[in-house]
């Protein structure tokens, strides 16, 4: 076994995962700062009505991120006069998050609530975004998180130097003559990556798709950037994907959009056609998208894109005024560039790469949060399907324990050794970090509650970790029968569909 302390910590990222990693830290005494780019805690749930640039089509590399170079931010930079510019030089130092003026959670709160704060009396299951922002900003104004936060600060770079960790960061100031950017160093003992899923919109790389961007780039955008439904007054939208945040923006639409389209590939994740409202129509994936000879001077207003997408069925879809890529996203952590591999695939990535090409998952973690090769380095919020505030909670406990040295890691060798046979069974991508297998995200919990309660005995530390209460496993069942009843709806419609309508308009 071996110990790993930890005096001086930076946390990246304040949302639910880097908010509770913080609390906890300072409960067990150590000194903590948490770099946050926005300028509130919130993470994902912080609703800005403004939204973030569009990335390159197709995307750019992963080690890239959703990062403006200093260079591209000094180039976007507005001179003390130009008012009118403020606001793109904050996106492109802090791109706004996916987090819409609709958005509601779709798991209980019951199961998310985390041991460091109760919801307030009476919320319900499901509410909306505000609840949930306020729910993480009340955790870190009462916990002390809020005064060690150095907001609207981008962290640049993490890399080790001999026995410590110097971080590099811009802060973006305002001062009467205008916005600038101080950039700092800093030096730490460890590193709690908690940056989230949601930052690198997935451009798939469909041909024709990068025309039609380049050429309509209002009207071709990710759903990263989707805020309102009323755009889509009187159009025909196509929604690339069905998964969550497709058929949210499907339903939001249902009462504006003159017809919506889905587009499906039959994902095992894709939720069932008949969630869609009946303004709606699921169709197969996408072949190609096509354009027409127009008049590159006129002003389209109002009228849809002159071209056609083609259907993987052979079926054409015309009059088409918007497309949405509702396609998910990269991980990518772009302030750790070095510890990506943009061309190595997954299957070949060493033992030192955190990333690979594809973007899908995060190598060489033990129990998906300590870097095996360095556990000074840890990941907070990896995993998928799951409760996110509790589970994320057990997480930061574990990582609190084990640097004020109040639990052990394995040897590397062990460390090594697990983490192979868990790619054996759950292979790679973005699967690896799922825990939506029955029971598994309770057995995971388990896990690393005994592992912490077994080196409190071992290392005289009486306070033991409490893994998951009464509440939340009766909350769990009543999810899991929900889940059964969606499979099943799943499933049914699957042996139904032989094939789809034809959908040109």
């Amino acid at each position: 076994m071996a110990q790993h302390r930890a005096k001086r910590v930076a946390v990246i990222g304040a949302g639910i995962s880097g908010v509770s990693s913080a609390a906890h830290l300072l409960r067990q005494g150590l000194d903590v700062v948490l770099f946050e780019r926005s300028g509130t805690a919130g993470g994902v749930w912080h609703f800005d009505p403004r939204s973030m640039k569009d990335p390159s089509y197709p995307n750019e590399l992963p080690s890239k991120g959703d990062y403006e170079t200093r260079q591209e931010l000094a180039y976007s930079m507005p001179p003390p006069e130009c008012d009118d510019k403020e606001g793109d030089f904050e996106i492109a130092h802090a791109p706004p998050g996916p987090c819409y003026s609709g958005l509601k959670n779709n798991v209980s709160t019951r199961l998310m609530r985390t041991s460091l704060q109760s919801w307030p009396t009476g919320t319900e299951d499901f509410v909306t975004q505000k609840v949930l922002e306020e729910y993480i900003q009340a955790l870190a104004k009462d916990h002390g998180v809020s005064d060690i936060t150095q907001y609207h600060t981008r962290v640049e770079e993490v890399r080790k130097n001999a026995s410590e960790w110097l971080v590099r960061t811009t802060s973006l100031e305002k001062t009467a003559l205008g916005s600038h950017l101080l950039e700092r160093r800093w030096s730490f003992d460890a590193i709690v990556v908690a940056s989230g899923h949601y930052n690198m919109p997935r451009i798939p790389d469909v041909p024709g798709l990068k025309q039609w961007k380049e050429i309509f780039p209002e009207r071709v955008w990710h759903s990263k950037r989707y805020r309102n439904p009323r755009v889509f007054k009187d159009q025909h939208i196509l929604l690339i994907g069905a998964g969550v945040s497709s058929c949210d923006i499907a339903k939001e639409s249902g009462a504006y959009a003159k017809h919506i389209f889905q587009s499906s590939r039959g994902g095992v994740l894709d939720l069932p056609a008949s969630f869609l409202p009946e303004t709606a129509t699921r169709i197969p994936g996408i072949k190609s998208f096509q354009l027409e000879n127009y008049d590159h001077g006129a002003r389209l207003e109002s009228a849809p894109i002159p071209g056609k997408v083609i259907l993987e069925n052979g079926e054409e879809l015309s009059d088409i005024h918007a497309v949405i890529l509702c396609t998910g996203y990269i991980t990518s952590y772009p302030f750790l560039a070095h510890l990506h591999s943009d061309a190595t695939p997954a299957s070949q990535a060493d033992d030192s790469v955190l990333v690979t090409a594809e973007g899908d998952m995060v190598h060489n973690l033990h129990k998906d949060i300590f870097y095996i090769e360095d556990p000074s380095l840890v990941v907070v919020g990896a995993p998928y399907h799951i409760a996110t505030f509790s589970l994320f909670e057990f997480q930061a406990q574990v990582v609190a324990r084990l640097f004020s040295t109040k639990a052990s890691l394995p040897s590397h060798d062990q460390m090594r050794k697990e983490y192979r046979e868990r790619v054996r069974v759950k292979g790679l991508g973005r699967d690896f970090h799922s825990l939506r297998g029955e029971g598994e995200e309770q057995a995971y919990v388990v896990e690393l509650a005994e592992w912490m309660n077994r080196d409190a005995v071992a290392l005289g530390h009486g306070n033991k970790m409490l893994g998951h209460t009464e509440e939340w496993h009766h909350a769990n069942r009543d999810r899991e029968e929900k889940l059964k009843w969606l499979w099943a709806t799943i499933d049914q419609e699957k042996k139904k569909q032989a094939g789809f309508d034809t959908v040109a308009v």
